[in-house]
């Protein structure tokens, strides 16, 4: 009887597990134009800044150097979708302000790290790399997701290059899930102690920590903080999530994971081939 007890108990754990955290396994059309690549993260930028991150002329070095490229995008005040990382300007271009308090007009007067490089709208991005090499693209949170995500998703389908989305907010996730289920989409994520350094509390850095938010945004791959996994992110991934690593800088991180997001080496284009 007690076996049949623990076998229960184990079934339904399973079952909870399951709902919780499987992912939306991916096909292998959806993977294969990510799957095996090395990504630049922010584009091919310099770790001097001498070619910032997230510019025009650190895309068009990847896309000249065959990469992938990993961006940002956000909000203006003024409602254009613009490709930047930070929440503020402060440590890119010197200003104490906040991305979306500014017009596009304004940010375009600021210079990305004393450099004669501008903050890009996501448009000039797009066609910069003009298809010729795949993008991630991360929509950061904000004050006005709903509008990042349906601005973001309009300039997607007018783009003929290979993308995919993903965010650090399960919700953004899931809204792409809702809207538009085609596109390869992720759940950015790393250990809940680093949630907790930006001021999360306990239960939101578990639950963003461990993935456990998968129940509402079922993403097809899992970009996580290069380091120790939490069961639930290596669950998902026996699933089938692809493994996405985010920031390398040593080519050996090719060995665990699926594609590799990079900064401040040179590897190879693409390192492995889906079977």
């Amino acid at each position: 009887m007690w076996i049949w007890i623990v076998l229960i108990v184990l079934a339904v754990l399973c079952a909870a597990a399951f709902a919780i955290f499987a992912p939306a396994r991916p096909d292998n059309k959806k993977k294969a134009p990510f799957f095996g690549k090395n990504i630049a993260h922010r584009g091919l930028y310099q770790k001097d800044q001498s070619i910032p991150e997230n510019s025009l002329f650190a895309f068009a070095k990847a896309v000249e150097a065959g990469y992938g490229m990993e961006l940002d995008v956000q909000l203006s005040r003024d409602g254009q979708v613009v490709v930047f990382h930070d929440d503020t300007l402060d440590r890119v271009c010197g200003v104490s302000k906040r991305v979306d308090e500014l017009d596009y007009a304004e940010l375009q007067e600021l210079r990305l790290c004393g450099t004669d490089e501008k903050i890009p709208l996501f448009d000039e991005v797009l066609a910069t790399v003009g298809g010729k090499t795949p993008m991630i693209v991360e929509l950061k949170t904000g004050r006005r997701n709903e509008e990042l995500c349906e601005k973001t998703l309009a300039a997607l389908r007018g783009y003929a290059g290979e993308y995919c989305v993903e965010s650090f907010d399960p919700t953004i996730v899931a809204w792409f899930r809702k809207h538009a289920p085609e596109i390869y989409r992720g759940q950015l994520a790393q250990p809940p102690k680093h949630y907790r350094k930006h001021g999360k509390s306990r239960l939101v850095s578990f639950l963003l920590g461990t993935t456990a938010m998968n129940v509402i945004a079922r993403p097809n791959f899992i970009a996580y903080r290069i380091g120790k996994k939490t069961l639930g992110v290596r669950f998902a991934e026996l699933l089938g999530a692809t493994r996405v690593a985010w920031t390398s800088h040593d080519e050996a991180t090719e060995k665990k994971f699926d594609v590799v997001i990079f900064e401040h080496y040179l590897p190879q284009t693409q390192y492995k081939h889906l079977k």
